[in-house]
């Protein structure tokens, strides 16, 4: 039997490409995203009672990571682990799955019912690109949804140190506000390369809020600089 899905909103992030997105939601504390229901759904009647609520989970739509293959697919390769080993698509995150369904848990910072684009929800630690489709809105509940005491499988032992602080191009701290330069520094020193990628020199590129910063990586050092700059 098929299903289908309706978004019922979007959200506005700073990531127009997939390269730098965070790993996981909640990591980059700084990132802000706007929450924005499609036209259908803009009744603020539909979050009465949110502002209760410090955290959501997000159920949202890998709609960059389709493909013309429907053909199941038992086991991927997590970039976690080198990008070369196999583990069952159960056992990860992969956005490569039967059911293109994405899960993050982000903190609420505002609740504004009357904007020009009907209610909207602000929120921080997103995960997502911009623009990318929600198909639900469910609090976060800690007395059940958190568990202290929960394994970490394969990511236990392939965890990765962030980096020391990075180093900076004068020309980005102009031309961000300090809390995005903030979110900038973060995502640099979390080192959103691939894990199999150990390339000294070699020069990446972000699109993050409307610019394209680039950097590389020696060691256990990160160097930044708008795309302008060399």
């Amino acid at each position: 039997m098929a299903y289908h899905l309706t978004p019922i909103a979007t959200i506005r992030t700073d990531f127009p490409t997939k390269f730098g997105v965070p790993r996981q939601s909640g990591l980059i504390k700084g990132l802000k995203g706007r929450i924005v229901f499609e036209p259908e759904y803009r009744d603020p009647e539909a979050l009465r009672g949110l502002e209760g609520f410090s955290h959501i989970w997000l159920l949202w739509d890998f709609s960059e990571a389709r493909t013309s293959n429907s053909i199941f697919k038992a086991t991927v390769r997590p970039p976690r682990l080198g990008g070369n080993k196999r583990v069952g698509v159960f056992a990860t995150r992969s956005p490569f799955r039967p059911n293109n369904i994405g899960l993050s848990s982000v903190r609420i910072l505002g609740i504004d019912l009357h904007t020009p684009d009907g209610p909207v929800i602000e929120v921080e630690g997103a995960d997502m690109m911009d623009g990318t489709p929600i198909f639900d809105i469910k609090p976060y509940l800690a007395f059940t949804d958190s568990h202290p005491d929960a394994k970490g499988g394969f990511t236990e032992d392939t965890f990765k140190t962030h980096f020391s602080a990075p180093t900076l191009h004068p020309s980005l701290c102009e031309a961000f506000d300090s809390e995005k330069l903030e979110a900038l520094r973060e995502i640099l020193a979390s080192d959103p390369r691939p894990h199999y990628h150990d390339n000294p020199g070699r020069i990446y590129a972000i699109e993050f809020a409307g610019k394209e910063v680039k950097f590389r990586v020696n060691g256990d050092q990160v160097e930044a600089w708008l795309e302008c700059d060399k």
